[in-house]
């Protein structure tokens, strides 16, 4: 009998950057737009279930496709311009 191995939403990376995004757009934003990546990292990987990696690699596909710039600090993401217009 074989096991069917358990399907991972967020094993794609398009969808864990979007899921990012939407998580992003839940919170307020405070001084120059900056938003906790906590406030990112927190929702993904414990509410919705996503690995630590399928996390970093959605991340990283946002950050490349410019909706997202991530601070060098590491301690916060804004929302680019490209990043509003998929909820547009």
């Amino acid at each position: 009998m074989t096991k069917m191995k358990e399907q991972r939403p967020w094993a794609d990376p398009e969808k864990a950057a979007r899921q990012i995004m939407q998580r992003a757009r839940e919170f307020e934003p405070i001084q120059d737009g900056r938003i906790y990546l906590e406030k990112v990292s927190w929702p993904l990987l414990y509410l919705d279930k996503a690995s630590p990696p399928e996390y970093w690699a959605g991340l990283r596909y946002a950050i490349d496709k410019g909706w997202l710039e991530y601070h060098e600090s590491g301690t916060y993401v804004r929302i680019l311009q490209a990043g509003n217009d998929l909820f547009a």
